[in-house]
């Protein structure tokens, strides 16, 4: 079989995975909806139940549009900071860039309570924008502070230690406003720091997805520098690569990917470090123009899995979409080390 018919076949494959998990995120849930009610849901036609209408148009389906965004901002962003630092265990995540979107969020909920306003359980789209803005900035500044630092450095290892130290550092700082906050306020932050796919509705898709869209449009432009990042700066730049507008690109790409999805679902753990990795074994492919798509797609699934997950385990209630993730996540990080010290102990023996 010829490398690209596999291909061909993973891909058919990953898009029927994607189509069937849509499905079932959209059918198992706390309350038991029949599939062929739910199908002729999705197809348009009314159930005999309304109930059964409502929970699936306004709350079921843009769950798992928004999983599925989760998963393809995540993703691309892992793999953008992956071949920006040269570092298989570089992520929002690892290296503090959520848990600054998470303390910028920190500032507009746990604040808030301090001028006898409680943002968090404000309605409308103007509370939407306030956080995911907060978010977004958040991310950029921690972002760029690694960027910083990984010039000043040359150890992976040194710029990872600095990126959980900067996490500590912002946790410390995010348990100083929670001590101040409000009980309102604080219940608020807590429950949106465990992560939920099931915040997001149709209103707030209006404007998670073109600035969804957006960073992964700025992420495709970038394939062919990425491409060139991977042989190395020096290289890139004998090749004509402007070095400092591409970092300002990833920047932004990743601040507005990472920020914006931390913002609507709270820190997503691991799906940013995990997916590219398990893209790139399954594929074979080291191709920014076929990663990026691919990413997106293995990422839009294992969202929808770990979303389906988190309802099925409990079945009457869900646990926080954090738990499963780490429990998918972790195993492939642990993977990653091991296969790491396995190529370093072949190189030594040779």
């Amino acid at each position: 079989m010829s490398i690209l018919k596999r291909k061909k076949i993973i891909a058919a494959f990953l898009f029927l995975l994607l189509g069937l998990f849509f499905f079932f995120d959209i059918v198992l849930g706390s309350v038991k909806i029949p599939f062929s009610d739910a199908l002729n849901i999705l197809m348009g036609s009314s159930s005999g139940n309304p109930v059964w209408n409502t929970i699936i148009i306004e709350f079921r389906i843009p769950k798992a549009i928004t999983a599925i965004l989760a998963g393809s901002a995540l993703s691309v962003s892992g793999l953008l900071m992956q071949t920006f630092f040269r570092n298989p265990l570089a992520d929002p995540f690892v290296l503090g860039i959520s848990s600054g979107a998470s303390f910028g969020v920190a500032l507009v909920v746990l604040t808030a309570g301090s001028i006898g306003i409680n943002l968090f359980f404000l309605s409308g789209l103007l509370n939407k924008i306030g956080i995911t803005i907060a978010a977004g900035i958040g991310a950029a500044v921690i972002l760029l502070l690694i960027t910083f630092v990984s010039k000043k450095v040359s150890s992976n290892i040194t710029l990872l230690i600095f990126g959980l130290m900067l996490g500590y550092i912002i946790g410390a700082l995010e348990s100083i406003l929670k001590y101040f906050s409000s009980p309102e306020n604080l219940q608020g932050y807590v429950i949106w720091g465990m992560g939920n796919f099931g915040n997001v509705i149709w209103n707030d898709l209006f404007l998670l997805i073109p600035i969804i869209l957006t960073g992964l449009i700025i992420a495709f432009i970038l394939s062919k520098p990425l491409n060139l990042l991977l042989l190395g700066e020096n290289y890139a730049i004998s090749m004509g690569v402007n070095i400092k507008v591409i970092r300002l690109l990833i920047v932004i790409a990743v601040g507005i990917l990472g920020g914006v999805i931390t913002a609507f679902c709270g820190p997503i753990a691991f799906i940013g470090i995990a997916v590219p990795h398990i893209t790139r074994k399954t594929l074979g492919e080291f191709d920014h123009k076929i990663l990026i798509p691919a990413v997106c797609l293995v990422g839009s699934i294992l969202a929808l899995f770990c979303d389906i997950i988190s309802q099925l385990i409990w079945h009457e209630q869900t646990i926080p979409i954090n738990v499963v993730t780490s429990l998918v996540g972790a195993p492939v990080v642990i993977w990653i080390i091991i296969q790491q010290r396995k190529v370093k102990h072949s190189f030594a023996m040779e």
